[in-house]
């Protein structure tokens, strides 16, 4: 053998030997889990629906797969915090719920002590879902109050 084909087969050997030591060091807890990836472009924003989305199989540990949208049902309905690209897995953090209140929008405000219970009118100064912490304007007094977002779309304030 020439020393031009020992140099190649040394190359050629030592890719191989890289390549089986990834193999084997990854793939012995690696494991091919399917993931919920969109077929198209959706921005911030956008709340995402049941089309447009599809199942890709990667090779992942199983022990991150958990960081992953793996089912459609965690998808349908949310808003994409971030761009989401084609083809690529989608991270639960990278979905949010949508807003129950939008910025601009009358809001009722809630304070309630237990036997007393004042209810106002305001101004949302943000958006924000469900537990989210906001700045409302009074609109009887014009002063700008915070206030936790309940579930029913109301602002509790006073009780933070």
């Amino acid at each position: 053998m020439t020393a031009a084909g020992r140099t190649f087969a040394n190359i050629a050997g030592g890719i191989a030997l890289a390549l089986w030591a990834m193999v084997h060091a990854t793939g012995a807890m690696a494991e091919r889990i399917a993931f919920i990836v969109p077929s198209q472009i959706i921005y911030p924003g956008q709340t995402i629906g049941n089309e447009g989305l599809s199942e890709k199989i990667f090779t992942i540990k199983a022990s991150a797969a958990g960081n992953y949208v793996l089912h459609v049902n965690q998808l349908v309905g949310k808003v994409a915090r971030r761009t989401l690209l084609p083809g690529q897995p989608i991270l639960v953090t990278a979905v949010n719920e949508p807003d129950l209140i939008q910025r601009g929008v009358a809001v009722p405000l809630v304070y309630n002590t237990g036997s007393l219970v004042i209810s106002a009118k305001g101004v949302a100064m943000e958006p924000g879902h469900a537990g989210d912490f906001v700045k409302v304007r009074n609109v009887d007094s014009g002063i700008i109050v915070t206030g936790t977002v309940l579930a029913d779309g109301s602002i509790q304030v006073g009780m933070q």
